[in-house]
């Protein structure tokens, strides 16, 4: 599934600010992440074989999706605190990149039925886009339908997820054009890169924002996979 973190999800405001100026935004930030079938689910040799070959699934082991040895109310516990912690780090980030890391600004992240921390970036630079845009008065997306992935820290850095071919495929059916992936999984996203799709690698929070900036201007380099 994917969701736009600059507006509703559900009905719910996925990124709220207090404590300073909001700007009107335009384009979508989309995050993008999987729906597996749950950690108790029976899967049928007959499942296997009629998902192993379709671009839009794929077929895992149960202990590469979810934490071994948990009960179904331990790993939903885990999912839901690798998010909030996925979130304060996000928040951080993009306030540390704006330089209001001191002041009294108040982030509130809220999207439902996502757990893990592979929306971090997406997050971020939604933050970003409602608080500063492109830096200039222009907006980050320049308008456009922007989906990605990636955790991030609180120092900006964006890390790998997995799950990246399923979640361009995602991204283009929502009408996505461009895809930021964290650079060390360019190779996974170009193996089933659907068509009218562009990938963007990122390693940094400021390079995410500098490279959706360039393509916003028509100015300045855009790194490729």
């Amino acid at each position: 599934m994917t969701a736009n973190v600059l507006g509703k999800n559900r009905g719910a405001q996925v990124i709220t600010i207090s404590g300073a100026p909001i700007r009107d935004t335009s384009g979508q930030l989309r995050m993008t992440t999987i729906e597996a079938t749950g950690p108790d689910a029976r899967i049928s040799l007959g499942d296997v074989i009629d998902n192993w070959f379709r671009t839009d699934r794929a077929v895992m082991p149960r202990d590469a999706v979810y934490p071994s040895g948990g009960n179904i109310k331990e790993i939903e516990q885990h999912n839901a605190e690798q998010m909030q912690q996925s979130q304060d780090a996000a928040t951080e980030a993009a306030l540390r990149y704006l330089r209001l890391g001191d002041k009294n600004v108040k982030v509130t992240l809220k999207l439902a039925d996502v757990g893990g921390p592979s929306a971090g970036l997406l997050f971020s630079l939604g933050i970003v886009d409602k608080l500063d845009g492109d830096g200039s008065g222009g907006d980050l997306t320049g308008g456009r339908n922007i989906a990605g992935t990636g955790t991030i820290d609180t120092d900006g850095k964006v890390g790998a997820v997995g799950g990246v071919a399923l979640k361009t495929q995602a991204a283009r059916r929502d009408g996505a054009t461009v895809f930021l992936v964290p650079r060390a999984e360019c190779g996974d996203a170009k193996s089933q890169l659907p068509k009218g799709l562009r990938l963007v690698p990122v390693t940094t929070l400021q390079g995410a924002v500098d490279s959706l900036a360039a393509l916003e201007k028509g100015k300045g380099s855009v790194p490729s996979c």
